[in-house]
């Protein structure tokens, strides 16, 4: 089972015991199918970034649960069947996690070689290369900038 986060924007003008109803049979939907609902946000009405159908605000909810990808595909269709859903949004977040987990075990392992704050890496010497293959340069006359004299 995969973790899963799904956002979606109900009609501002629908009442609100309509949403509640909506929700819980979601909700019932996803735990008589055998997935786990771990959090349900109801993030209440706020304005949209563009218009969608004649709706400029609406009001927003957010589910995340645990189940296997054919739920997720149930779940999408129930939304997309509904009247009062007017956008929504499926991510899956286990993914997010694991690759959140990776990199502060990548971190934990690189003990002994951490850098001092502030400290920058020293800078080549001259003549010696800026990279692999990579002639340093050296500046001896500043850059002429347009509109400003030139100093001697």
């Amino acid at each position: 089972m995969r973790i899963y986060e799904e956002l979606f924007i109900v009609k501002p003008d629908a009442p609100d015991e309509e949403v509640d109803q909506f929700v819980e049979q979601l909700r019932t939907q996803l735990t008589n199918a055998g997935a786990t609902v771990d959090k349900i946000d109801k993030w209440g009405k706020r304005r949209l970034a563009y218009r969608v159908g004649k709706y400029r605000e609406g009001a927003y909810v957010l589910f995340q649960f645990s189940a296997g990808p054919e739920m997720v595909k149930e779940f999408e269709r129930r939304l997309r069947v509904s009247d009062i859903v007017l956008k929504f949004l499926t991510v899956r977040i286990d993914e997010t996690l694991k690759t959140a987990g990776k990199a502060e075990e990548g971190a934990g392992q690189a003990g002994g070689q951490a850098r001092r704050v502030g400290s920058a890496p020293s800078a080549p010497g001259p003549g010696a290369a800026a990279g692999p293959g990579l002639p340093v340069q050296h500046v001896t006359e500043a850059p002429v900038v347009p509109g400003l004299p030139k100093e001697n």
